[in-house]
């Protein structure tokens, strides 16, 4: 039978990232793709005393239907955890929507904000689920001229004049796939243009507290905004654990209320029972412990892949050394289209991302991701050097693995 899908579906793909994992899980391939966190450093204890505590305090109640806009005791603690790191004091619970991941709260801004006729304006290379959710709703996505330190004041400018976008979608600290850290010069430029334009920011921080240098302080754009342009969102499955899907958006009110109208007609509200013992988990379970044991190992693990990239042989390789997050954002020569080279990197034993989804302009095609934080140290050297062998053949007999 032919369905008749609506038009819009004909902007939905399947993410390249998950593609890539269904392959890699069809062997013994050391990835490099996903953005896991390592299952061995989840909390355990602390999750199945913050479940006990929830049966033992809430009893039948804690398995009722609850708020749209989540569990205030969490939402509230959320506040006061944003204020006492990262400095955002403009909001209260009630302009807080707990979301089922951040993922969700990207989503549900698209779904209220956009159109077919929008524009939202977008660093270069960027998160590419977002890119994904921007494009399923039809919106014009359009590249920023961007650095390591931010996108560039004059460029986002012009395009603020002369495509009068609906939103600017950022992941200034430790981004996906790049590891950028903008600089606050830039994120100042930033918000003074926003509010010049009228135009509402999206900042997505999920890597923002795994931070790897102690001496350096990355102020969110929603501590530098007054409250009226910023939505800031974030989540727990960098610092607790994945399974449970809980991320939270905080923003202006009005346009957290509508979201939450539109999240109604999504899911209802986000599992209250994951809330619940997230919420114990702060409470109750040296959460700041735990995220400073993850910085420990996710730092040596980020140095053993950079040690092991500085020693390759290969001709034209660059990286910047990430200062907190997930990943390594590696280019390489522009003869290599690491997109087709994929294939011969799996069956050689070793998996990373291709750069080329993650770009809303122009791609490079030469480019790719690499996670540090689900391998260990001796698996991390193991496929580094897989992946050196297999890049290094290509280059020395000039197959065709080209752009």
């Amino acid at each position: 039978m032919k369905y008749a899908f609506a038009k819009r579906v004909r902007h939905l793909q399947s993410s390249a990232v998950r593609d890539i994992l269904k392959v890699v899980g069809q062997g013994d391939v050391i990835s490099f793709a996903g953005g896991l966190p390592d299952d061995e450093l989840f909390p355990m204890k602390g999750i199945e005393d913050a479940f006990a505590r929830v049966f033992a305090t809430g009893k039948g109640s804690a398995l009722q239907y609850a708020e749209t806009e989540g569990y205030r005791p969490l939402r509230e603690e959320i506040i006061k955890r944003m204020n006492e790191k990262k400095g955002i004091m403009n909001y209260s619970s009630d302009e807080v929507l707990v979301t089922t991941g951040s993922q969700q709260a990207i989503d549900l801004f698209s779904r209220i904000m956009l159109g077919p006729e929008d524009y939202v304006l977008t660093e270069d290379p960027t998160y590419l689920a977002a890119l994904q959710v921007f494009h399923s709703y039809e919106a014009n996505v359009l590249a920023v001229d961007s650095d390591d330190d931010g996108m560039f004041p004059d460029d986002l400018e012009q395009k603020m004049k002369q495509y009068k976008p609906k939103a600017v979608y950022v992941v200034p600290t430790f981004s996906n796939p790049a590891g950028r850290v903008w600089s606050l010069e830039r994120r100042k430029a930033l918000i003074q243009l926003a509010h010049k334009y009228n135009v509402v920011i999206f900042e997505d921080d999920p890597y923002g507290e795994l931070q790897f240098l102690d001496n350096e302080q990355y102020t969110p754009l929603a501590a530098l905004d007054d409250g009226t342009h910023v939505l800031y969102t974030s989540t727990f499955s960098k610092i607790a654990v994945p399974a449970l899907r809980t991320g939270w958006v905080m923003g202006p009110y009005q346009i957290i209320r509508m979201m939450s109208q539109a999240k109604q007609a999504n899911d209802l509200h986000t599992n209250s029972l994951s809330q619940q013992a997230l919420y114990q988990l702060c409470t109750n379970f040296n959460l700041d412990g735990h995220i400073e044991q993850l910085i420990s190992v996710y730092r040596s693990r980020m140095e053993v892949m950079v040690d092991c990239l500085q020693k390759a042989d290969l001709p034209e390789l660059s990286f910047v050394k990430p200062r907190g997050g997930m990943f390594l954002w590696v280019e390489l020569s522009e003869r290599l289209n690491t997109t087709i080279l994929l294939n011969e990197a799996v069956r050689n034993g070793v998996a990373y991302v291709p750069g080329e989804p993650f770009y809303a302009g122009l791609a490079k095609k030469n480019t790719m991701r690499l996670n540090f934080t689900h391998a260990t140290p001796e698996r991390i050297e193991k496929g580094i050097n897989l992946l050196v062998e297999v890049l290094s053949k290509k280059v020395e007999h000039q197959e065709h693995f080209f752009v």
